[in-house]
């Protein structure tokens, strides 16, 4: 369970400095629903940009923001259905988008899911912890952002070879910016870090581990779970079926909405998808790859193994390539002769480079399945190209200019010839198989007990407990804001 006790003279403190920054803060029913948010608020957002440093835009942390880049107020969830001229698959591809989010990405609702339960109950005290955002990059980003909007002071910690974007970006609202050897896929570097700071600066810090806290998980759980079952309610025909949801795994946070979806359509599926340059689930593999945003070579606490039933692996060199594809001008006007509605390829910078592999992975569910036009899949566009033309200005220099026969090879063997390749399909023995690594990480080397890894594959009510917390830390959201005496209609 996420540990909810008051710390009450801390919480005295944080009231105060919410009080005098003018903060309020949203609870998880008004991110699933913004109709609940109080017009006073929603009157102040038609004066705030999207990405601007306002507590006003916490309200803001929820997939339905009108897409626009500032004063939006709000309608239903972002989503957009790829065709079969662009996937190959007769099955109906429906992916949710991250782009209109505050910071250009959905993982600002997982770092809100981590900071808020601390801060409600006083045991985060913003003047006197550092909020520290352990990531590959989405992750420190929104924590940063987040941290900023609640007035507490950051660090972001994340791989050197991460875009420059972020580095850049952070560098304007983190109080500092830590960057770890590697690539995406060097996590166990940024655990060394975070144990680093903890010996060196004591008490002072804060660990927002993504990988191990359930405020990731149960944001996603809920506010994206149920996201994704309004959208389902909204384009489902009388003969369609609901199949799967396919995600990359990175924290695997967003794929605790799998848990939600597999409640209420019990017969669906989830797939974990990873790179195949570092095959963790696949083969108990390891090594780089370029996905960013997805860090692996360990198997995150917060991954409900029980619950998955197929692991993808993408080759990154497929997500690069579709990056030109998507993005230059000559890919673009090939997708349009084959068939791919002009709107949509005008819009193909929504998907950043995890968002292109989630939807190749929801692509080999669909095949691995042998779906049909009356089936569904779900994905996510965790974020936009936005974020990332640093990359292409890379790829046009290292590769040269981009050309039409590029395109079609790029369009016929990445898109039209995915295939089957690198999946497994798993039983009760595999998903043991891979929870069973997790000792390693988290029991051997980051403080877990035999007993709580034990719990996790058979208690009954292990993750189910997380998820009833939903309403008391909503409760304490609301007495928070009642004790700011901010609230007003």
């Amino acid at each position: 369970m996420i540990d909810l006790s008051i710390h009450k003279e801390q919480l005295k403190r944080t009231v105060q400095r919410a009080r005098e920054r003018n903060i309020i803060i949203p609870t998880f029913a008004q991110m699933k629903d913004p109709s609940l948010i109080p017009n006073s608020v929603k009157a102040d957002l038609k004066h705030v940009g999207l990405w601007d440093v306002n507590s006003r835009n916490l309200f803001r942390v929820s997939w339905k923001n009108a897409p626009v880049p500032s004063g939006g107020g709000f309608g239903g969830v972002n989503y957009v259905e790829l065709p079969q001229s662009l996937t190959g698959v007769p099955a109906r591809i429906v992916a949710l988008v991250g782009k209109w989010f505050p910071t250009g990405a959905h993982k600002v609702g997982a770092t809100f899911g981590c900071l808020v339960p601390r801060l409600v109950t006083g045991q985060f005290d913003p003047t006197y912890h550092k909020a520290v955002w352990p990531s590959t990059g989405n992750f420190c980003r929104g924590g940063a952002y987040n941290a900023a909007l609640l007035a507490c002071e950051s660090i972001a910690i994340l791989p050197a070879g991460m875009s420059r974007e972020r580095f850049e970006w952070l560098a304007k609202l983190a109080g500092e910016v830590i960057a770890t050897p590697g690539c995406e896929s060097n996590v166990k570097e940024i655990f060394d870090k975070c144990w680093e700071l903890k010996n060196t600066r004591g008490d002072k810090v804060f660990i927002f581990n993504q990988f191990e806290e359930f405020g990731n998980y149960l944001w996603h759980y809920d506010v994206t779970g149920h996201a994704m079952e309004e959208v389902l309610r909204q384009i489902m025909g009388p003969r369609d079926e609901y199949r799967g949801v396919a995600l990359t795994t990175g924290s695997a946070g967003t794929i605790g909405c799998g848990d939600y979806l597999k409640q209420v359509f019990p017969a669906s599926k989830v797939a974990a998808s990873e790179a195949l340059q570092c095959p963790t689930l696949l083969r108990n593999g390891f090594g780089d790859h370029r996905i960013e945003g997805i860090g692996d070579k360990h198997v995150p606490w917060v991954h409900n193994i029980k619950n998955t039933d197929l692991v993808v692996a993408i080759d990154d060199e497929a997500c690069i390539s579709l990056v030109r594809l998507f993005n230059d001008p000559v890919g673009r006007a090939y997708l349009v002769k084959q068939g791919v509605p002009q709107t949509l390829v005008e819009n193909l910078d929504l998907l950043g480079i995890s968002g292109i592999a989630n939807v190749l992975s929801a692509i080999k569910l669909a095949k691995w399945y042998e779906l049909g036009e009356n089936d569904i899949v779900l994905t996510v566009w965790t974020d936009s190209m936005e974020l990332y033309q640093s990359r292409l200005h890379e790829l046009r220099e290292e590769r040269g200019e981009y050309t039409a026969a590029d395109a079609a090879a790029d369009y016929r063997r990445y898109l039209m010839g995915c295939g089957l390749d690198a999946m497994e399909e798993w039983n009760h023995w595999d998903r043991k198989r891979v929870h069973n690594l997790k000792y390693f990480t988290w029991v051997e080397q980051q403080g877990k007990t035999y007993q709580e890894i034990q719990a996790q594959w058979y208690d009954p009510d292990y993750w189910t407990g997380f998820q009833r917390q939903i309403p008391e830390i909503d409760a304490l959201i609301e007495q928070f804001n009642e004790m700011t005496g901010l609230m007003k209609e």
